[in-house]
């Protein structure tokens, strides 16, 4: 037995075969949902394996997965890695355009999507001929366009597919490959090994202690472990954050809660009724409207068994983490860091808090370093995050960028990220925000997330996002984009100003307001960026001033 994610899961369903490992709940709060064991699962998974392989799909090949939060959604990406498919991830938000780029970039042999996508799969199959089998999850919504070529029933396919297993022997080198970005710049699709994605996004087998130093102990501790722990992965599957989630919850041989979409009174019902033990989420945008609901509607929701929840893709502000430890004291919130070409990286440090920045405790494997030279900086001097080891191969379909983010050094492969930090004596971080988002003011930089985390503090502000406009003196300045609390008195920019300027240095305070209805970002609580500097610096009714 080798560090293969599907041997991994088998193994540990052949330890613990009548353990529960998912609730599905459909429509929350009418009561619809299903529930798998662990044996059900696997045996659900083989079926669509096998009816992969018998359409024509031969190992290597990539499936991808255009789906809401579902049974289906884990059952396909279990299903490709017993096959040695490549699973890759769509992002459900995506026009017509786009997904033609991502169909194409991906080379797609086979799609797995959900009815409701049908007139946007049909509409971009035609630019896509290497596309060659479809999948359907559900019924098409009446009168949208059916594909040219016939999509098969997904309950039609795993009905015909045979529950045993009998695949070819697998691989540590097998592929698995998380498409990201779109906020920034067109998608790319990273690429792992099972290997480097079992240790770098999964710990090894064990987030909390010390990784697995056999393949065959990740069963033995599962099953030593006894079952209790529930994993509530929020955000959508399509992310990488909640899949990595899901199958860290299958290696512990624990159980793993699904939301098809993200409800916050529905959530809180669900954590007090399946005495949920963990949650994850990203950031202030997924976490704000919790805490409304517990301090409103659902206020006295049992939380007793919730233990941690914890935050990865986006940071959760100082100002509404109080707000959720005054709820909730006795739960554990992590801000964790880490990104799909690393995997993680480390957490936040105990001592963060307002104008400290966001410190983290780094693991062994992360640095800071040059990025011309690639040599770590020395404390206090700006540089970018680079993790070592067990790194991604790279960008598909993309030699240029792979060029430019992966190397090599002193015979191990490094991955050089985007974000720019600081390290101090003792080894704390810094992170001082993504490099492609930082604003040039008259020669200083700012970065968006530390003003954001100023703005967020304010008690008319919701949601905010920061970006550069241009300007005639300073080539840009910093102008804020922000969501208000309903029923909010609207603030001036002098009072926004005055707020800030109590956490920020002068030249990190905005010189533009725009009170939008509602702050835009992706299903999963990311900043979409783009959509924030074309409204900034669209904007002609915004509040702008001096310093």
């Amino acid at each position: 037995m080798e560090y293969n994610l599907a041997d991994l899961f088998e193994s540990v369903v052949d330890a613990v075969p009548d353990r529960e490992a998912l609730l599905y709940v459909d429509h929350p709060g009418t009561g619809a949902e299903r529930r798998l064991t662990y044996a059900e699962l696997d045996a659900a998974a083989n079926r669509v394996a096998h009816h992969l392989l018998d359409s024509g799909l031969r190992p290597g090949e990539h499936v991808g997965l255009h789906l809401y939060n579902g049974v289906e959604y884990l059952q396909t990406v279990l299903a490709c890695l017993k096959a040695r498919l490549v699973p890759v991830n769509v992002n459900y938000r995506y026009v017509e355009e786009e997904l033609v780029h991502l169909y194409g970039d991906a080379d797609l042999a086979a799609l797995v999507f959900d009815g409701e996508f049908t007139g946007r799969v049909a509409a971009a199959l035609p630019h896509t001929p290497r596309l060659r089998h479809l999948l359907r999850v559900g019924a098409a919504p009446g009168g949208a366009p059916e594909p040219a070529l016939a999509p098969v029933a997904y309950g039609d396919a795993e009905a015909a597919g045979s529950p045993a297993r009998g695949f070819a022997p697998r691989s540590p080198d097998d592929l698995f490959i998380i498409y990201t970005g779109g906020t920034t710049g067109l998608p790319k699709g990273v690429m792992w090994r099972a290997e480097d994605l079992f240790f770098a996004g999964l710990f090894g087998g064990e987030p909390s202690g010390e990784p697995v130093k056999r393949p065959e102990e990740l069963a033995e501790r599962a099953a030593a472990r006894g079952a209790g722990l529930t994993f509530f992965p929020a955000p959508p599957l399509m992310h990488g954050t909640s899949t990595l989630t899901s199958f860290i919850a299958f290696n512990y041989g624990q159980r793993v809660v699904l939301h098809r979409k993200y409800v916050p009174e529905e959530v809180l019902r669900t954590i007090e009724k399946e005495r949920v033990s963990s949650v994850s989420l990203v950031g202030d945008a997924m976490l704000r409207p919790l805490v409304d609901a517990l301090e409103g509607p659902l206020r006295g929701t049992d939380l007793s068994g919730l233990f941690s929840v914890s935050s990865s893709g986006a940071v959760m502000s100082d100002s509404v983490a109080a707000a959720f430890r005054r709820l909730a004291p006795h739960v554990l919130l992590l801000n964790n860091f880490g990104s799909s070409e690393s995997g993680s990286n480390g957490r936040a440090a105990d001592d963060a808090g307002p104008g400290r920045g966001f410190r983290l405790v780094v693991n062994a494997r992360t640095q800071v370093v040059d990025p011309v030279t690639r040599e770590p900086v020395p404390a206090g001097v700006p540089g970018r995050l680079a993790q070592r080891g067990h790194v991604p191969l790279g960008y598909y379909n993309d030699p240029a960028k792979t060029a430019e983010t992966f190397f090599l050094k002193d015979g191990e492969r490094w991955v050089l990220l985007g974000d720019v930090a600081t390290v101090e004596a003792d080894g704390v971080v810094t992170v001082l925000g993504r490099g492609s988002q930082c604003i040039n003011t008259g020669g200083e930089k700012v970065y968006p997330e530390e003003v954001e985390q100023a703005l967020k503090a304010h008690p008319a502000v919701y949601d905010a996002l920061v970006a550069g406009v241009p300007d005639p003196r300073w080539g840009s300045r910093v102008a804020a984009v922000v969501q208000l609390r309903e029923g909010a008195p609207e603030p001036t920019l002098e009072e926004i100003q005055a707020h800030c300027r109590t956490r920020l240095a002068g030249y990190k305070i905005p010189r533009r307001l725009v009170v939008a209805p509602q702050v835009q970002r992706s299903p999963s609580g990311k900043a979409d960026y783009r959509w924030a500097k074309a409204v900034a610096a669209g904007a002609e009714g915004g509040g702008e001033g001096g310093g």
